[in-house]
């Protein structure tokens, strides 16, 4: 039986992709684009950092790091567009469906938890301004490990933090790679695919896959 679960914040509860979109009329047609190069270049870092044993540098350090990087590749020059872009990310809007699937799963006895690459700091601003802080058991950051996910010692925060086995919680993930470390950990895996990507890493035969967080089957 599942006692608690366990989410992915950035793509997963929050929309990544909002400070960009509130930005479309500046940015141009392309804004989807270079929201997600944004986006991939940001997890990059997080992974070439882990790997190479390199010292670990903050969530919102690489966001701007990245963010900096492919502004300069699109010819994106305007400061004050830039600070606004990277002052978004500390406000995501969360996906529509997400405050009633954490209270569902409340009212079931289910605790929702975030475990995230995010900054301790920053994680809790993002749930205080997405309106979701008060829905979540607890608010896990990568920062306790010293590395990001999908290494195991991230996972591994939130087993030792609830004294649970992974096989006791199940795992909310829209990030494939994720969702696949979450799988190799032991956890019931839940890739939500919000995109409707093809899927990899074993997901289709491993994990339930779902389109969203609507009606979660627990």
């Amino acid at each position: 039986m599942v006692q608690v679960a366990v989410f992915d914040a950035y793509g997963t509860l929050l929309d990544v992709h909002s400070p960009m979109r509130a930005e479309a009329a500046r940015l141009g047609p392309d804004w989807q684009r270079i929201s997600s190069e944004w986006r991939s270049k940001h997890i990059e870092y997080t992974w070439v950092r882990t790997l190479a044993g390199a010292p670990r540098r903050s969530f919102w350090d690489l966001a701007a790091e990245a963010l900096e990087v492919v502004t300069a590749r699109n010819k994106i020059a305007d400061r004050a567009l830039l600070d606004r872009l990277l002052q978004g990310f500390r406000r995501l809007d969360t996906y529509p469906e997400v405050p009633a699937a954490l209270r569902a799963l409340r009212a079931k006895g289910i605790k929702p938890v975030i475990l995230s690459n995010g900054d301790p700091a920053l994680l809790a601003e993002a749930a205080t301004q997405a309106g979701i802080a008060g829905l979540l058991e607890a608010n896990i950051s990568a920062e306790a490990a010293g590395v990001y996910k999908p290494d195991p010692r991230v996972y591994r925060l939130v087993t030792d933090r609830f004294a649970l086995p992974a096989s006791d919680m199940a795992f909310f993930s829209s990030n494939p790679w994720d969702a696949f470390g979450a799988m190799c950990f032991g956890f019931q895996v839940f890739w939500v695919n919000r995109t409707g990507l093809t899927p990899e890493y074993g997901l289709d035969a491993g994990a339930t896959i779902l389109s969203d967080l609507s009606n979660i089957p627990l």
